[in-house]
């Protein structure tokens, strides 16, 4: 009898038809002999519409009170999910991230899994009944509700499957893997049948939206492998696991693309000692999370600083650095640049292969496309460049690297 831990979003479980079907899945997954505990995300739509009406009522809305209003949304889906359990005939039992023993740290709103104390899950188990746990929440030291912030329902999933010593974890959504590129984007994208860890953790950290990068950190720690697949039908998923021999043959495993990024450009740093420190603790201490960075010193020993986010955070990070960068020089000067968006390359083969980024810098001069900051890593290359040519751009270098073509290997 295996132990099985599954993830459900707010699309699988988006309407009482999909919550049905969630528990026709569990219950065939009960029916042949494991144990399940199913970690479930609010139904769609309803935690964008429990902000909307916190934000109508305040401009400034407690982050508190944010925690305390969010979570409801998952105990909503729980709920649901063992009334249409039991409809069935199936024993289960809906339980909140307290009561599944999760201690979280952190500011509210951006909580930190910090440990899991699984004895009520282990003792429900025991007694052979289903488990239907919150996700995207757990309990601070103070004793107060406390939310996990974007893609904390798949943390959630992941945490618990290692708390429990699971033999599978599935995160199910409405798609049905890993695929080289976004499918909307190019038709011909195919689905990968394996990834590992850290390409996954790089495309997730580049824009792909299939899982949140933290997610994938926290699998890679515990050595937690899961699976990604739907839960509108029963194809194979993508496997993420720890990398092996063969995967590094795959130069490049895929491309993934973050659009609605913006560059800010400080010049005229006096070439000193903690200038660099300054200007990132300024940008700390707003909890704006930054991409690439890109430093240089120009011909009149004065350095230049550029760094991307989400185009969301560029006037807030605008307004923080201005009265730093009037101490830092009179000469310094900051420059912005919305609209542009990243294009990243990603794969562990790029480790023990020449060539890649020629072949990606080739593709998109043929193409006519210009590409602006240029960061690499061992196993990614990325480039930024107006959001306009991002489409383009990532069905060029997809079909550059014949990524719709399954390797050898993966047959």
């Amino acid at each position: 009898m295996a132990i099985i831990v599954q993830k459900y979003g707010g699309t699988s479980v988006g309407s009482l038809d999909r919550i049905r079907n969630v528990a026709s899945r569990i219950k065939k997954l009960k029916d042949e002999g494991n144990s399940v505990v199913a970690v479930v995300s609010a139904m769609g739509g309803v935690t964008d519409k429990l902000l909307g009406m916190a934000n109508e009522l305040t401009s400034e809305p407690q982050e508190r009170e944010l925690d305390v209003l969010l979570s409801t949304g998952e105990q909503q889906s729980i709920a649901l999910v063992c009334m249409a359990l039991k409809e069935i005939g199936v024993e289960a039992v809906s339980v909140t991230g307290r009561q599944a023993g999760i201690k979280t740290l952190g500011s509210h709103t951006r909580g930190r899994i910090n440990e899991i104390d699984p004895t009520l899950m282990n003792q429900y188990l025991a007694e052979g009944k289903v488990i239907i746990c919150a996700g995207f929440q757990g309990l601070r030291e103070d004793g107060m509700i406390h939310t996990l912030g974007r893609g904390g329902s798949d943390l959630t999933a992941i945490a618990v499957a290692s708390a429990i010593k699971a033999d599978l974890c599935q995160i199910l959504t409405d798609v049905d893997g890993v695929y080289t590129t976004d499918p909307r984007v190019v038709k011909n994208a195919r689905k990968l049948p394996e990834i590992s860890y850290d390409e996954m953790l790089e495309m997730a950290s580049s824009g792909s939206k299939v899982m949140q990068s933290r997610s994938v950190e926290f699998a890679k720690k515990y050595g937690v492998i899961f699976e990604v697949r739907s839960s509108l039908n029963d194809n194979p998923g993508t496997l993420v696991t720890e990398e092996h021999d063969d995967m590094e043959s795959v130069v490049i495993r895929g491309v993934s693309i973050e659009r609605s990024q913006a560059r800010i450009t400080i010049t005229g740093i006096p070439d000193e000692p903690g200038m660099s420190a300054r200007i990132l603790r300024c940008i700390a201490d707003t909890e704006t999370n930054i991409d690439m960075i890109v430093s240089n010193i120009a011909h009149d020993g004065l350095a230049r600083h550029s760094f991307t986010m989400h185009s969301n955070d560029l006037g807030k990070l605008q307004a923080a650095l201005k009265p730093l960068i009037n101490e830092l020089s009179d000469c310094a000067n900051i420059l912005t640049e919305a609209g542009i968006a990243k294009l990243s390359c990603v794969g562990i083969g790029m480790r023990s292969h020449s060539g890649v980024a020629a072949k990606m810098f080739e593709a998109l001069g043929e193409a006519g496309i210009n590409i602006g900051i240029i960061t690499t890593s061992e196993i990614k290359i990325a480039v930024t460049m107006d959001e306009d040519n991002i489409e383009e751009a990532t069905r060029v270098v997809h079909e550059a690297f014949n990524l719709d073509k399954a390797p050898v290997q993966d047959s």
